[in-house]
């Protein structure tokens, strides 16, 4: 059975490098200040939408992502890997987006793909930590939905998925269509592939620009999924606010109803430690100390 799997992947800020200039003065993320990365457990997605395709030959994997137009630097990481194609969603109307509004922009987009069997994302997002935006996309699409996965299979239309839960592991089946939402404990992903890097570098075979809708009478294969295997180049579409059919009222922070108050990067010192007893007067006084300090709370 060959599948149509799309990953959602996110380029994120290395939170490692949190500074100052973290935040604008409306309360989101100041991208352009700190290094942008590949988001870790979208990484482990990815790997696991791979190994799919390795096992039902025919299958298709795309990446969708949403950002500034450098965010595209995530579908080449996944076409380096082994991906087909991706879905680049960049419009000004987009940006600032809580999970709200950008689980709205990637399902309106999925609609606008069609005919997913899987649709396939990291856990969370090491710039929000919210675990949400998953779960979200899969009740804007009515589709079922699996979390912390490890694993997983699919035969006669059912996936079989292994997650990691708080006690143990489930093994759960769900039919598809299905979202699937992985674990950074699953299998990491693979590196980059020679071949494949070459066959996709800018100065040897650049991306396509493709419409995102092929004029009347026109090639409609523009905006679906090339052959899987092929080292031609894949077609990264380029999609804004009006070419999902999104609406405006939704979409970034018009459609987001989260607003950060700040960024902080706080670093634990040697000096700052200290040895505590099980002793309910030493429990309550840490206790007290990070209420005060706002480290919890």
């Amino acid at each position: 059975m060959a599948l149509k799997i799309v990953v959602l992947a996110k380029q994120v800020p290395d939170t490692r490098n949190v500074g100052k200039d973290a935040m604008t003065a409306e309360g989101t993320v100041n991208r352009a200040a700190l290094p942008a990365i590949f988001n870790p457990e979208d990484l482990n997605a990815l790997e696991q939408a791979l190994r799919l395709k390795e096992q039902h030959p025919g299958s298709t994997v795309g990446v969708l992502t949403m950002g500034p137009p450098r965010a595209g630097e995530i579908i080449r990481q996944g076409l380096y890997r082994g991906a087909d194609t991706g879905w680049l969603l960049t419009d000004r109307l987009f940006a600032g987006a809580d999970t709200l509004a950008t689980s709205y922009a990637l399902a309106t987009a999925i609609k606008k793909i069609g005919d997913v069997d899987i649709v396939i994302g990291g856990r969370q997002a090491i710039d929000g930590d919210t675990a949400q935006v998953g779960p979200q996309v899969a009740q804007k699409l009515g589709l079922n939905q699996v979390t912390y996965a490890e694993e997983i299979s699919v035969k006669d239309g059912v996936a079989t998925i292994k997650r990691h839960i708080d006690g143990g592991v489930e093994t759960v089946e769900a039919p598809l269509p299905v979202v699937i939402t992985v674990n950074g404990s699953a299998a990491p992903c693979r590196p980059r592939n020679a071949k494949l890097t070459m066959a996709h570098k800018w100065d040897h075979c650049p991306l396509e620009v493709a419409p995102p809708a092929p004029p009347v009478g026109g090639d409609a294969q523009a905006a679906e999924m090339p052959p899987a295997g092929g080292l031609r180049g894949a077609v990264l579409n380029q999609w804004s606010v009006a070419d999902v059919d999104g609406d405006p009222a939704q979409c970034g922070l018009a459609g987001s109803p989260t607003k950060v108050k700040a960024v902080k990067n706080i670093v634990f010192q040697a000096k700052e430690s200290k040895t505590l007893t099980a002793s309910d007067a030493d429990v309550e006084g840490m206790i007290k100390e990070l209420l005060d300090e706002k480290i919890i709370g």
